[in-house]
């Protein structure tokens, strides 16, 4: 009878043990060998804000999200152009990466700490600083937004921008009429019709709704910024070696800025003896590596394919463009901004 408990103890502990290692074996796939395997990077976006992931007329994903989404496909397939973009509202945007439809989630989404704990998800490195603002037309002759009592606000349901919102009306003893929109196109082209004396959003993509509106010169964004909005991409709990190739693919684009390294000059630079920019290229091999991804040269890639930050946030909203942001607080530590990646080391 012992011999056979025995025999029956060793062969429970060989099927634990086998259990773990297959449990372990799955959790170590993750999301990036399910990205390799199919080839293909799904990314989620907003559908319609100019400057940040919009398609133009042909269909071409723009957009300094879209490009983020693009700098990590580039990072982990070697092709920036390897990226399917999925739109989705602010209120399908946080189940669509929990429930795994999309592998990362680049959609100005503003890191809280209630996301990041019950909502289980991991912020990587903030993409842009932003804070929530309001936008109205000019010949209502309002100065402040504390000079709108009795306004009705157009605002998207199921976002920080509502709550902020209400925060604020709330604090200053402000009546106001929440007019609840839950597409993003459909929220410009309810202010521009009129069904909203004001319309509040972070002040990015006020720029963006003012700059496709018929006659852009008749809105004024209102001086106050009521809200910090750092916007990120996310990704899920667990997952930690895909948090980390999403979190410090958005920093190699500001570390290649910071290094002078552009899309136009990253061929000459990776003849560079500085060993920094060698490592960074994978002209000395392991940056790319540690992050479990086989190509050396991920950033050189990342770089050469899509640009640094700096390239990205110009020909995206810049003050070339129609949004004419300046950089701000998302301009490079050196320069004054808030823009500051870890060591590449």
């Amino acid at each position: 009878m012992e011999v056979q408990q025995m025999k029956l103890f060793k062969f429970s502990l060989a099927f634990v043990a086998i259990v773990i290692l297959v449990t372990a074996g799955a959790a170590m796939a993750g999301t990036l060998e399910e990205v390799r395997t199919r080839g293909v990077l799904i990314a989620g976006v907003n559908g319609g804000v100019f400057g940040f992931s919009m398609p133009d007329e042909k269909g071409v994903w723009k957009g300094l999200d879209a490009d983020t989404a693009r700098a990590i496909a580039a990072a982990v397939l070697g092709d920036a152009e390897k990226v399917k973009f999925v739109a989705l509202t602010a209120v399908q945007r946080l189940p669509a990466l929990q429930s795994k439809e999309i592998d990362v989630l680049c959609r100005n989404t503003t890191q809280t700490l209630t996301r990041e704990t019950v909502n289980g998800l991991n912020f990587c490195h903030v993409n842009y600083y932003d804070g929530q603002g309001f936008l109205v037309r000019k010949d209502l002759g309002i100065k402040s937004a504390k000079e709108l009592s009795g306004a009705t606000v157009c605002v998207l349901p199921g976002t920080t921008t509502e709550m902020n919102a209400a925060d604020f009306f709330r604090k200053n003893g402000i009546e106001w009429k929440p007019v609840v929109i839950e597409q993003t196109p459909e929220l410009s082209k309810a202010f521009f019709a009129g069904r909203c004396d004001c319309l509040t959003s972070d002040a990015s993509q006020l720029a963006a709704h003012r700059s496709v509106a018929p006659k852009p010169d008749e809105y004024v964004i209102l001086p106050e910024i009521i809200s910090k909005e750092p916007l990120c991409p996310v990704v899920r709990h667990g997952d930690d070696r895909w948090y980390h190739i999403v979190n410090w693919t958005v920093m190699a684009l500001l570390e290649a800025e910071e290094l002078g390294i552009t899309s136009k000059n990253v061929d000459e630079m990776a003849k560079s003896n500085d060993p920094k920019i060698q490592r960074f290229l994978g002209v000395t091999a392991g940056m790319c590596e540690n992050l479990g991804l086989p190509d050396a040269k991920c950033f050189y890639n990342v770089v050469k394919q899509v640009g640094n930050y700096g390239e990205i946030f110009e020909r995206n909203v810049g003050v070339n463009t129609p949004l004419a942001l300046e950089r701000g607080l998302n301009d490079l530590w050196t320069r004054g901004g808030l823009m500051y990646p870890a060591a590449f080391r």
